[in-house]
């Protein structure tokens, strides 16, 4: 399997670049670099359009330059097409492991990431996606903080999606796991009369068959009050990675679903976006 990286030449894109590759180099995978062009006027200005092919061109040979001076034994192939840049991900996803893209942050996407190409290869991938955010290198901090896989319990069978993705991100980084789950008291319901439940009373069974399958990795159990994008939210400013869930089959907000979607607009953090069936 194949870890495909969406690039263009951005900060942004360089940055989501430098995280493929550290995937594709923890996983031993090769690498594809993709980039989308498309001439945006009539027809019949050749030289025009094809003065735009050659700069796409370049631009794809310097990220795939980059990622094969930057890393050691890593098989870096490249992908131009044109056409639509999220078209272009969302195929080459179907035979892909991982699909990384960046987004330009919460200042231009706070309000609505819908028709961004971040938004729509989240939405429609068929394998999961990490939206990598801000401007240059991933940083490199001294103190990396824990993958945080979020869950929503009830025997959701999308919860062992999440945790398989984020029990490997753990092991093949070599940092803790933290399971969240964010819950609330019942419309009505006083906290002073009725005790909040213990995180591993709720989720030790949750993530019981994950420690066993990778006993190396640390696993916390953290169940805080409060909705769920909130929780999330506030989880994502010490994480290096969140990992959520996506919705099993298009609904009204597509494939990405009403807890999700906020979840992206808003986390401060890398965040993978993982769905059960491809």
């Amino acid at each position: 399997m194949t870890i495909v990286v969406g690039y263009d030449g951005t900060d942004y894109s360089m940055q989501a670049l430098d995280w493929a590759m550290d995937e594709a180099e923890y996983r031993h995978a090769p690498l594809l670099v993709a980039h989308a062009w498309h001439w945006p006027y009539e027809p019949g200005d050749d030289l025009g359009r094809d003065s735009l092919r050659r700069a796409a061109e370049h631009v794809l040979w310097h990220g795939a330059d980059c990622a094969r001076n930057c890393t050691t034994g890593l098989t870096v192939d490249s992908d131009l097409r044109e056409g639509p840049a999220a078209e272009h991900l969302i195929e080459l996803s179907r035979a892909a492991d991982l699909v990384v893209v960046g987004s330009r942050g919460l200042r231009a996407l706070v309000r609505t990431m819908i028709g961004s190409v971040a938004d729509r290869v989240v939405t429609h991938a068929r394998s999961p996606v990490i939206v990598v955010r801000g401007a240059g290198a991933v940083p490199r901090r001294p103190d990396p903080g824990p993958i945080v896989a979020a869950v929503a319990g009830h025997d959701d069978p999308a919860d062992d999606h999440v945790l398989e993705f984020a029990c490997r991100e753990a092991s093949m980084r070599g940092l803790p796991l933290v399971v969240a789950q964010a819950w609330q008291y019942p419309v009505g319901a006083s906290s002073l009369i009725q005790p909040g439940p213990l995180g591993e009373e709720v989720l030790g069974p949750v993530t019981e068959a994950w420690r066993t399958k990778y006993p190396e990795v640390e696993i916390t159990h953290l169940l805080e009050e409060g909705p769920v994008p909130d929780v999330l939210t506030r989880l994502s400013a010490t994480a290096t990675l969140l990992v959520v869930g996506a919705a099993r089959s298009p609904g009204p907000l597509g494939r990405i679903g009403s807890v999700t979607r906020p979840v992206l607009h808003r986390a401060t953090c890398p965040i993978a976006v993982v769905r059960g069936t491809r």
